[in-house]
């Protein structure tokens, strides 16, 4: 937040901010947001779908969560929440965990950025799910059914998030050929 910045309302999540003529939202109480991007050894995609009060519909999106949200791990590396959030929402544990670098999410609303992590060599380890605020469906879908999956989810009225296209492109470099 700059000098000039000025809080025009702050919730337990959240803050509503003025910076000039410019008005926008900030994350309260966090270090930054991290998406994931899993891949199974057998080239299956893993998805969640989780509803979504804002546009009130159930949204198909990969496991994404926040850094340094937790009490007395403010600091957390955005690397450690990653690998926190996968396990936690989906059940996975990535053996390779590759950062591809960050995007901004919706640069005329918010200041938030995602930091973008490959995740492979995958072993599951737990059942996934969410934390106790969470409702997760888990997805493991073969990257080569991947299209007329997402059209189906669609269909039967869940919403996609846009970071789903930008993690295909980035699986697709991961994919043979002949797969």
């Amino acid at each position: 937040m700059s000098d000039e910045d000025q809080t025009i309302v702050e919730t337990r999540f959240l803050k509503l901010i003025k910076r000039g003529r410019w008005e926008f939202v900030q994350r309260a109480n966090s270090t930054g947001v991290v998406c994931l991007f899993p891949l199974t050894e057998d080239y299956r995609v893993i998805l969640v779908e989780q509803f979504r009060p804002p546009v009130n519909a159930p949204v198909i999106e990969f496991p994404a969560g926040l850094a340094g949200d937790i009490k007395g791990q403010e600091e957390e590396a955005f690397k450690t929440a990653a690998a926190r959030e996968l396990i936690e929402e989906t059940g996975y544990e990535a053996q390779t965990m590759i950062p591809l670098g960050s995007t901004v999410s919706s640069a005329g609303l918010t200041d938030e950025a995602v930091e973008f992590f490959l995740a492979l060599d995958l072993k599951k380890v737990a059942s996934g799910g969410g934390d106790e605020s969470e409702n997760i469906t888990v997805h493991a879908v073969p990257f080569q059914e991947i299209e007329p999956w997402l059209q189906a989810a669609q269909e039967r009225g869940c919403l996609l998030d846009a970071r789903v296209y930008a993690g295909l492109y980035f699986l697709s470099k991961h994919i043979p050929e002949n797969r």
